[in-house]
């Protein structure tokens, strides 16, 4: 029992603690209190207050209302009467009542006439208005009683409401006036208060624009309800204004008008209108400028993209950290050139404020109607909502390439990237990154183009194939070929026309051009498409296969499922097909033309005709593919040499494959140098080091071994070898000498195509970097296992590095865009010191072959400057012409970029916009440009024209040629010519020996010199005339030793100054040679150079003097058959993968190579072009 007692008051005890030591937690303590809960109701709730709000708004409205109602149907006699009766008028005396003029004025004004129905309701508004007001006062009461009071809004409540209801316990003065017009202020107040509930119940802010406008008009209305109600009803006592001549004569004063057809009689009314004036005055200019400054705030960061227009129109969002009027421009006229991506709209996303001639451009009418500028940022998802990002087309985002710190703009762009990912994961992504080793990043895109890897590819082929940069800006560039056909020279004719050819693709059953070669050789098709239509077909994808491979080669069998890509100047769909009459004849029922076209037909004809093209027979006669017997020559019975047809069905022993793995001359493994000095094992295989994540693998000549940091340095001898410059080594082949500020990864792309497994090991090129920062160990790594590629540390501008480096050894130059130079005050003098650097190395080397990348393209006009240049001022007048026509390509005329001597990245920005209508441009590109390498996908290569060549006579013919001999598509030729310029002052070169030969020549000679040679010193030459006058008569005089020995120190002195420039800057070649201990046995003297090196130099300005002739270079895309070929055109070359189809017995394929060679003994070598 007691075991039980203890246990009860243990656990009683227990549960007291334990109620002792819990805590309660009452929550919304705050509104525990009758008030609290009053005021969540009324003011803190969004929802609810809202209701009572609008409420309050529409008691508001309806005492507006009423008072109207009151004054219609006001009797000014009846209510003053009734009212004077009730108080003073002597009983019985109706006459009184009814005698107008007894009445006093001033009755009238206090005075009304309101009927019961109207007081009743007006009674009831006024007592809910004040138990209203004197709530919401209790509520928002903090301590302050007289604050509230003589707040504005509770005085014009208390002037409205309290004489009402006084009236109802003193029923007298019924009839009293009391200003209910004043309500309207009120009802402003409510309606400004009831759109800030209705943001805050929605979670929405609405433009503050709106906002401001809203409260305008408001204060407008109440201006205009307030004189109209006061000057009606002071003018009861006066004129008897009705209130339409009341609203009337409220108009025309505040609209400044002023009739005076309607006016105020009596002074009250009048005093009223000076008042409204007067408050009209202080309160409207505030509302003004409050709207003007939020317009202006506006104008700067822009509206917003409707949902209504995003759900019915399409758009695209551009997004861009600052947008410039070259970029702005480059994308609005590429974007805008497709036929298809007329209807829709441009949505710029900007976090900085639109620039001045951002502003112009998009007032222009034919922009502002499609593009649409809004400032924000694509980190906040209320800016990613004003453009609609979710219901976007696409989005475009682009770096911001002028920037010092480039892996900045890079972070910036990632982040860009994820953050319209995270918002709107279904919105195409087209990025555009900078520096390599970001790439992966952002692999989640649609579309991305590395800026670094396409620069420094193209620079690359542009040293083994001239004007690479020129044929790849041209292709991505949307343009109809209509550029310069008003021009009076052939070659601005020709080069426009071809600059408008594009690269299409088509299925090959849905196509004129291609599907009668359906089952037949890939190059049989490409053959005879371009001599039929005047199409090149350079690449197909299969449709089981995802890749695009270009020139697969003769084995490939085209199938109806096949895409097609050529290069043409209109899609097939675009195409008109107009047939002569011999072909119309000889068509033959159930042939490919026959029925009506299936295509759309419009103006564009892309055909480029039929052009008959003889196909020689080197087969025996029995074969039906020979009909035609091949022309003499000259009259002869000599037979031209043949060129064999394409075949339908490619077999092993009709094509001659540029096979480089059987080639023993190419397969030496060991690699001597011309000295002896060393020999090196070269293999081939994968780069074992890639810089950064995301570069393709690529088959490359590599060293056996790794070669060490050490031998890498070429101005600095080492353990392993001594060699302290580029004469030591002994280079078989000329040098490529790279000026780049650091080392950064995408330099490794300018290697990599160099030293591709296609490339011949014999016409490999010494790579010589010059840093102005030495590189880091992880780059050379990188770099340490390719053969001949060295760097040294030094700059452009520095004469001694040039020469260190072994420039007049070098081939090409090319000088790379500084970072740290990209930036500048003035925009387009962030190129100011590159082009002056190259500038002075033209004048020091003229022979040598300088590509430089600038960050403008218009400053290309400035490379190798001459001045008054009467040609350069011609092409800038059709520069200016070509872009008030509206042309993309306004700059393809200047000489230096047609030569393929000057290229900007930002020519490539519209590889990235194209890729929005076709999106296979940005993998044919890195194909071309030898980024990414697919199995069975051919490479961009060059060949050059011969006086051997020179047979074969038209592009068409080459076609053939190649088709049927090693299986190649040439895509375009290269051309460089001889052309005569206007003299100018820039042009004329002075002649050494000219120059020396002076003594035999009388006064006539040397003043004819100095016309012909304005270069020389005129002041200088003057003096040394006269001494050389003074020299004659001394001479015939006497022949004193002191007076020779002035004569010889004369005759030094005029050779002096009739030096020219040319030997000035070789002697100073020469002494700093010698100073720095380089032997000056490879330094030409190029005063004089031969006309081969003058044809080798394009575009150089350097002026032959015995037939003052220059030589431009252009490129020629997809030129029709009929081209002839001239001498030293060099024709571009998609050459099929020589790994795709590798022979399983070698001896075989020789054998039948030594069959083919010798049955084609009366033809030239075809291979050896």
């Amino acid at each position: 029992m007691l075991c039980v007692k203890h246990d009860t008051l243990k656990t009683a005890l227990e549960e007291h603690l334990r109620g002792w030591f819990s805590v309660q937690v009452e929550f919304y303590v705050n509104e525990n209190t009758f008030k609290e809960r009053l005021k969540l109701f009324f003011i803190k709730n969004q929802r609810s207050s809202l209701r009572i709000r609008v409420f309050n708004f529409s008691l508001k409205l309806l005492t507006c209302l009423l008072y109207i109602i009151r004054v219609v149907t006001d009797n000014p006699v009846q209510g003053t009467s009734h009212s004077a009766g009730q108080q003073n008028a002597p009983s019985g005396n109706n006459k009184w009542f009814v005698n107008k003029s007894a009445v006093n004025k001033a009755m009238l004004i206090f005075w009304v006439d309101r009927k019961v129905p109207v007081w009743a309701i007006q009674v009831i508004v006024a007592i809910i208005s004040f138990l209203e007001t004197m709530l919401l006062m209790y509520l928002s009461y903090k301590g302050n009683i007289w604050e509230q009071i003589f707040q504005v809004s509770f005085l014009l409540e208390m002037i409205n409401t309290v004489p009402f209801i006084i009236t109802i316990f003193w029923p007298s003065i019924r009839n009293i006036f009391i200003p209910v017009f004043l309500n309207c202020w009120l009802a402003k107040c409510a309606l400004e208060n009831m759109i800030n509930d209705v943001h805050r119940a929605i979670q929405r802010t609405n433009s503050a624009m709106f906002n401001q406008v809203l409260i305008l008009i408001c204060t407008l209305l109440c201006l205009v309800f307030t004189g109209t109600c006061g000057i009606q009803h002071l003018e009861r006592a006066g004129k008897n204004l009705s209130l339409f001549n009341s609203f009337y004569f409220c108009i025309v004063t505040f609209s400044t008008v002023g009739f005076g057809d309607v006016t105020p009689r009596i002074w009250p009314s009048q005093l009223l209108v000076v008042i409204m004036i007067c408050v009209a005055l202080v309160v409207l200019p505030l509302q003004f400028e409050e709207l003007m400054y939020l317009w202006m705030e506006r104008q700067k960061s822009g509206g917003n993209y409707s949902r209504h227009r995003a759900q019915t129109e399409k758009h695209v969002v551009l997004c861009v950290s600052a947008l410039k009027i070259d970029l702005l421009m480059d994308f609005l006229n590429e974007f805008y050139a497709h036929p298809r991506l007329q209807d829709y709209y441009v949505v710029i996303l900007c976090p900085s404020e639109m620039d001045l001639q951002v502003r112009r451009v998009l007032q222009i009418p034919l922009w502002s109607q499609r593009v649409i500028y809004l400032q924000g940022s694509v980190l906040k998802d209320q800016d990613l909502l004003r453009a609609k990002m979710d219901d976007a087309e696409a989005c475009f985002i682009l770096s911001s390439r002028n920037e010092v710190d480039r892996m900045a703009a890079d972070h910036q762009t990632i982040l860009r990237a994820w953050a319209v990912k995270d918002f709107a994961p279904n919105c195409p992504l087209y990025v555009q990154i900078l520096k390599p080793e970001n790439k992966f990043h952002v692999k989640f895109a649609d579309h991305v183009v590395c800026e670094e890897e396409f620069k420094y590819a193209m620079l690359a082929l542009n040293c083994v194939c001239p004007a690479t940069s020129t044929l790849v800006t041209l292709l991505v560039h949307t343009s109809r070929g209509r550029e310069g056909q008003q021009s009076p020279e052939q070659w601005q004719r020709m080069y426009g026309c071809c600059s408008g050819n594009e690269v299409y693709h088509i299925r090959v059953c849905d196509s004129k051009f291609f599907g009668e070669y359906n089952g037949k050789s890939f190059t049989y098709a490409s053959f005879h498409a371009h001599k039929k239509y005047g199409v090149c077909l350079i690449g197909i994808k299969g449709e089981d296969n995802k890749s695009i491979l270009l020139n697969p080669g003769p084995r490939h069998i085209m199938a109806a499922a096949d895409t097609c890509y050529y290069i043409n100047i209109s899609k097939e769909e675009n195409s008109a097909f107009i047939f002569n009459q011999e072909e119309r004849k000889g068509r033959t029922p159930g042939g490919v033309f026959d029925g009506p076209l299936q295509l759309p037909v419009h103006s564009i004809i892309a055909s480029m005709g039929t052009v008959a093209m003889d196909l020689q027979n080197t087969s025996p006669p029995d074969v039906p593919c020979g009909k035609l017997v091949p022309p003499t020559v000259n009259g002869t019975g000599r037979r031209r040499p043949s060129i064999a047809p394409v075949q339908e069905i490619a077999d092993s022993a009709s094509i001659l494959p540029c096979d480089l793995l059987s080639d023993q001359s190419e397969d030496d493994s060991v690699f001597t140098d011309e000295k002896g000095h060393s020999s090196t094992e070269y293999v081939k295989g994968y780069p074992p080091n890639s810089p950064y994540i995301g570069s393709s693998p690529t088959l490359c000549h590599l060293l056996a071994e790794k070669a060490p940091f050490c031998c890498l340095r070429l101005d600095q001898g080492c353990r392993h070898n001594s060699f302290e410059d580029a004469k030591a080594y002994g280079f078989k082949n000329k040098l490529i000498i790279v000026s780049a500020e650091t080392a950064g990864n995408g330099l490794y792309n300018f290697i990599v195509p160099l030293r591709a497994y296609y490339r011949p090991r014999k016409e490999l090129n010494p790579i010589v970097l010059l840093l102005d920062n030495p590189p880091d160990n992880h780059f050379l790594e990188a770099i340490c296992c390719f053969p001949m590629v060295y760097y040294m540390a030094g700059t452009i501008d520095n004469l001694d590095s040039l020469l260190q480096c072994g420039i007049i050894y070098a081939d090409n130059l090319v000088v790379v865009d500084k970072e740290s130079t990209m930036s500048a005050e003035e925009d387009y003098m962030a190129d100011a010191k590159t082009i002056v650097n190259v500038q002075t190395m033209f004048r020091l080397f003229p022979s040598l072959s300088i590509i430089t990348e600038l960050t403008h393209p218009s400053n290309m006009r400035f490379m190798q400057f001459r001045a008054k240049d009467c040609y350069s001022l011609a092409l800038s007048k059709l520069e200016k012409k070509e872009r008030d026509k509206g042309s993309n390509l306004a700059f393809m005329f200047r000489l230096p970029f047609a030569a393929g001597r000057v290229f900007s990245i930002s020519m490539l920005d519209t590889l990235l916009y194209q890729s929005f209508v076709k999106d296979y441009m940005i993998l044919i590109a890195r194909l071309l440009l030898g980024l990414d390498t697919t199995p069975g996908s051919g490479f961009l290569c060059a060949m050059k024209i011969t006086e051997e060549d020179l047979w074969i006579s038209t592009y068409g013919r080459l076609f053939q040629k190649l088709c049927s001999s090693s299986a190649e598509i040439p895509i375009g030729i290269y051309r460089t010519e001889s052309h005569v310029f206007p003299t100018s002052e820039s042009q004329v070169s002075v002649s050494v020996d000219e120059c020396e030969d002076t003594k035999d020549k009388g006064d006539e000679s040397r003043s004819n010199d100095q016309s012909d040679h304005p270069l020389l010193r005129k002041k200088s030459m003057q003096w040394a005339r006269r001494l050389s006058k003074k020299s004659v008569r001394w001479q015939g005089v006497s022949r004193d030793p002191s007076k020779d020995h002035a004569q010889r120190i004369a005759q030094q002195r005029l050779n002096l100054y009739r030096r020219s420039e040319r030997e000035e800057l070789s002697e100073l070649v020469r002494n700093r040679m010698r100073h720095l201990g380089l032997p000056t046995s490879g330094y030409e003297d190029l005063t004089n150079l031969t006309a081969s090196d003058v044809m080798n130099r394009v575009n150089l300005g350097y002026l032959q003097a015995e037939d003052q002739q220059n030589t431009l270079s252009y490129v020629l895309i997809n030129p029709s058959p009929n081209t002839r070929l001239e001498l030293n055109d060099v024709v571009y070359l998609i050459r099929s993968d020589p790994l795709a189809h590798v022979p399983e017995e070698p001896p075989v394929h020789r054998s039948s190579l030594k069959e083919r060679h010798e049955s084609s003994t009366d033809a030239k070598e075809d291979t050896q072009l």
